[in-house]
């Protein structure tokens, strides 16, 4: 019996060795990564025609990432966004130009603190008709031909054909940036400018007029691919290259302005433009900012 008892107490002190033993052995258990919480909420954006592509491939590209997240995109010109931006109808506003100080001051007298972002780097192309005979103008000759001193392709080294001047409306901000630097801050377009609402218009107006000259983003450039021709500045070719490094004459920043700085799913869109959106940039033909 005495035997037994100390057999059975053996085999008890074992069983509790090994239980210990096989607890000593298990391997330590990582906590689980904390998983961020799905993007959900609405976001809305305004403005610029020369980023209204861009903005939309963004847009797609964000919500296929981010299923719960629904992307506005309207165009129709920079000071538009601008305006929906001071009126606080948009989430951000487009612009191909940067604030004007009566903008600014318009913002301040609404509480708004317009918060800029270069999103993307520009270069207005001068544009023309294949058939056009013209390769080179120098900004000085743009000018000319803009503010209706030279009405004549002849006196540009082209065809004895009148020039059909073609322009953006007075809302876009293109419209605005090629009057301060190629047309002249305190001059004026030529009254025979035909203003049209688009950059697609312009494109479309050069595909069928061989007379006709128009400006458009190189994004809209490179999409219109060999049916308009692009007309070098000052013998420089507009090209990522050219609009990256500043040496194409009409380069520029693109901007997503926001009232004060994004939070929330805003924040998590801009940011996202800046990173992994800089891939869109180029699918769409514009340039990199980093």
């Amino acid at each position: 019996m005495k035997g037994t008892k100390l057999v059975m107490l053996g085999l008890a002190a074992v069983m509790t060795a090994g239980a210990f033993a096989a607890a000593g052995c298990k391997p330590a258990t990582t906590p689980a990564a904390e998983e961020k919480p799905a993007l959900s909420g609405s976001i809305t954006v305004e403005g610029s025609d020369t980023m209204v592509n861009l903005a939309q491939a963004w847009a797609e590209k964000f919500q296929e990432a981010n299923p719960g997240v629904m992307v506005s995109v309207k165009g129709g010109g920079s000071g538009n966004g601008i305006a929906a931006l001071i009126n606080g109808t948009v989430d951000f506003a487009d612009a191909s130009r940067g604030m004007k100080d009566e903008e600014k001051t318009q913002a301040t007298a609404a509480g708004v603190t317009p918060v800029e972002a270069a999103v993307a780097l520009d270069g207005i192309c001068v544009v023309v008709n294949p058939a056009n005979g013209v390769t080179n103008l120098s900004v000085e000759q743009l000018g000319k031909i803009y503010r209706g001193e030279i009405t004549n392709w002849k006196d540009a080294g082209g065809a004895d054909k009148a020039i059909v001047l073609l322009g953006r409306d007075t809302s876009s901000g293109t419209y605005e940036y090629f009057k301060e630097e190629v047309v002249g801050k305190e001059k004026e377009y030529a009254k025979s400018m035909r203003n049209l609402a688009s950059t697609q218009a312009i494109v479309d107006e050069v595909k069928g007029n061989d007379a006709a000259i128009g400006y458009v983003g190189i994004g809209y450039a490179a999409n219109a691919g060999a049916e308009v021709k692009l007309v070098q500045l000052e013998n420089i070719e507009p090209t990522i290259a050219t609009v990256a490094d500043g040496s194409y004459p009409l380069s520029r920043s693109l901007f997503m302005y926001s009232n004060g700085a994004p939070e929330g799913v805003a924040k998590a869109y801009l940011d996202w433009i800046l990173a992994d959106g800089q891939g869109v940039v180029e699918e769409q033909g514009f340039v990199k900012i980093n």
